[in-house]
């Protein structure tokens, strides 16, 4: 069985990025990139599928620049057999990123696309709902488990409230969730080793596929800065406090 990662190139999410000073966009210059750490989620669960017999070769691919290639070099030494990279400069949506994912799976027929619920960097979440439906195949968001038997897959997704647990036939596609796993750490050795390893490039515009943005962000702001807090001496100074503010807000709706 051969099972398709999706990586996506984000920046850290431990860092803070901020508002350019007029609005047009955000400043992320010289900002550490890394893989979006649902994908990550999603590559280890891939290769413990491989390590358990379950699967037998898993492939990670990345929509983006030239310099996505470091962070395919980083899946390849998390434990991915192959990787290819999908060039392109251009600023991808998640419906062009669905377009061009779906090429792929045509062109390599995997029997699973694992990969992660959503991006850190835009929260979107709408890659793989997309691409399930333009392949046609069944799909489970938000996965916590799997299990893989023969011909059918069953995942643990988790809802408002607990968790729905759905059986799908193959090929199918997951995107994980937080605990489905723990990814491992990179060793230095298998970093090295990967740096030796091929990255299939493939130009997005040989693909056929239309990728061109259809929305356009008009403007970004910083989100309002919150008013400092302060102490009360007693419930009823606070009970006092919450209705001032209530009335506060209607009076401004």
């Amino acid at each position: 069985m051969k099972i398709l990662v999706p990586v996506k190139r984000v920046v850290d999410h431990q860092l803070r990025v901020r508002v350019r000073p007029d609005g047009s966009g955000l400043e992320t210059e010289g900002l550490k990139r890394v893989i979006n750490a649902f994908d990550e989620i999603a590559l280890e669960e891939a290769v413990r599928l491989r390590e358990a017999g379950l699967a037998s070769e898993v492939l990670v691919a990345s929509c983006g620049p030239a310099a996505c290639q470091e962070n395919l070099r980083n899946a390849l030494a998390l434990g991915a057999d192959r990787a290819v990279l999908l060039e392109t400069d251009e600023c991808l949506q998640p419906l062009g990123v669905a377009k061009l994912l779906k090429a792929l799976a045509l062109r390599e027929s995997p029997d699973l696309v694992l990969m992660g619920k959503q991006a850190t960097d835009d929260d979107a979440g709408q890659v793989g709902p997309m691409l399930a439906a333009m392949l046609g195949w069944p799909q489970a968001c938000f996965a916590s488990k799997l299990v893989l038997g023969k011909a059918a897959l069953q995942v643990s997704c988790e809802v408002e409230g607990g968790l729905e647990v759905l059986e799908l036939s193959l090929p199918a596609l997951v995107t994980a969730d937080l605990r489905l796993n723990e990814p491992r750490f990179v060793s230095l050795m298998n970093l090295m080793q990967a740096r030796k390893k091929p990255v299939e490039v493939l130009p997005a515009t040989g693909l056929g596929v239309d990728f061109s943005p259809h929305l356009k962000t008009l403007h970004y702001a910083e989100p309002p800065v919150r008013a400092a807090g302060r102490q009360v001496a007693s419930a009823g100074e606070l009970a006092d406090a919450l209705r001032a503010r209530l009335a506060a807000e209607g009076a401004e709706a």
